[in-house]
């Protein structure tokens, strides 16, 4: 990443596009809606008096209504006497798109014409060698947000995830060549960069506000194919613990926007305008994306809860996070119906990071971490995450029958240590597959727990 970024933002607060009061789009800023001579009210037609039992039908802005006595229906079958149809004349909707005043509320048109140039949909190449060893290349699809005028982009880490070469394409036609800036796997974030200038960005919510039943609206590429259509819903919950394919868990807003494969990374707005999710998953009957899906229930990342994560991805290119060089996963129940106790078991300790220094070994299980209770390797992870990088924290392990206390220093997780991490999930990958090639059924001392995260 060019070293001219990392401090245009944290330097310039006008610019940062996550401090309340920061940039809002268009021209000048000038305008809003009230005392906008394109939005005067058309004026209504006098009401006649309805007889009871009439119903009236609206569709596509002609009005063809069944009314009172000084009406006549649009087929009269009784007299005989002509047909009539009742069409509105209604003005079509002017739609100011020069500025958002997000103290406003737009309809979903005025959200669409404000931010569908703000949004865009994102290819992919993806490399990968086939069964005969012959390297292929397949293609994605998802959809991003522009979040700075100068190309900062904000999409899903999975829609990015293993590409070797992104395109960003906008609702005028024009495509560019995106640069991965950095990323964050486990909040499934990342931010791409495209060279261009006068972009207009989003404007970012607080998700702490929403209330259940608010309308929401998502503009997105469903399927890769529809591109830039836009769905309109409720937040159905809020602050719902989502597991994912992959067993990690995330909180996320729920919503039943209509949702779909190539919606991930998209933006989902407020009826303010403001964005204050990135849609990014929606719920499968199946643990495959080829699964029926069940419509209604689509999930979205909170703002708030990736905003500062976004602020150091573009500065830094990672976020910072406490370490603890180990990976996790949970205790089996037919381990623990031989006394074993539940909690995060240590499928592999990296060589020279916080874990290993501090004398973990692979096969502990961690049962408390400070003051809280582990059960899960889930609830290692979030109760380590409560903590900085620099604490020294306790650790409480079983090891082999016996109650050790351990206290581990914590380190920032850099790019270079996460490769580390990596490489060590491999090694013990390829281990494990070995030996049950060798002998089927052939459990080792760290029994089946699968490969777990790295921590």
């Amino acid at each position: 990443m060019d070293p001219n970024y990392n401090n245009q933002y944290t330097n310039n607060p006008e610019r940062d596009p996550f401090i309340p009061g920061g940039y809002q789009p268009g021209p000048g800023n000038q305008g809003d809606f009230n005392g906008d001579p394109m939005h005067t009210e058309p004026q209504k037609p006098k009401k006649t008096r309805k007889k009871k039992g009439w119903v009236k039908f609206v569709a596509l802005g002609l009005v063809c209504a069944l009314v009172g006595a000084a009406a006549v229906p649009i087929y009269e079958m009784v007299t005989g006497s002509d047909t009539t149809l009742y069409v509105g004349d209604r003005k079509p909707t002017e739609i100011n798109v020069t500025s958002v005043n997000t103290e406003k509320e737009m309809t979903t048109a005025e959200i669409y014409a404000a931010y569908v140039g703000s949004s865009v949909g994102i290819t992919v190449d993806i490399v990968s060698t086939n069964i005969f060893g012959q390297t292929v290349t397949n293609a994605a699809a998802g959809s991003g947000f522009v979040i700075t005028e100068d190309g900062y982009i904000l999409t899903n880490y999975h829609v990015i995830d293993g590409a070797s070469a992104i395109t960003v394409a906008f609702v005028d036609g024009k495509t560019y060549p995106a640069t991965f800036i950095g990323g964050e796997e486990a909040n499934d974030i990342a931010v791409i960069k495209i060279e261009a200038q006068d972009l207009t960005p989003v404007v970012i919510g607080k998700s702490s506000d929403m209330l259940v039943g608010e309308q929401v609206t998502a503009i997105g590429n469903p399927l890769g194919e529809l591109t830039f259509s836009e769905t309109t819903g409720i937040i159905s919950a809020m602050d719902r613990t989502i597991t994912m394919s992959d067993g990690r868990q995330m909180n996320m807003i729920q919503t039943d926007c209509a949702i779909n494969s190539g919606n991930s990374g998209g933006p989902l707005f407020n009826s303010h305008g403001e964005v204050i999710g990135i849609v990014s998953a929606k719920y499968s009957s199946g643990s495959s994306s080829a699964s029926a899906s069940v419509e209604g229930l689509g999930f979205a990342i909170p703002m708030d809860d990736v905003a500062d994560m976004v602020n150091e991805l573009i500065t830094t290119g990672y976020v910072s996070k406490p370490l603890l060089g180990i990976s996790v996963d949970d205790v089996p129940e037919s381990v623990q119906a031989y006394g074993v106790p539940e909690g995060a078991a240590v499928i592999v300790v990296t060589p020279d990071l916080p874990g290993e220094k501090a004398g973990l070994k692979a096969g502990d299980i961690i049962t408390k971490i400070g003051d809280t209770e582990v059960t899960t390797a889930n609830e290692l992870i979030a109760a380590k995450n409560e903590y900085a990088v620099g604490d020294t924290v306790e650790l409480t392990v079983y090891r082999s029958g016996e109650t050790l206390t351990i206290e581990v220093t914590l380190e920032e997780s850099t790019p270079e240590k996460e490769a580390l991490q990596e490489k060590a999930q491999q090694e013990y990958q390829q281990k494990q597959q070995q030996s049950q090639q060798q002998q089927q059924n052939n459990y080792s001392y760290n029994w089946p727990f699968g490969f777990g995260f790295g921590y």
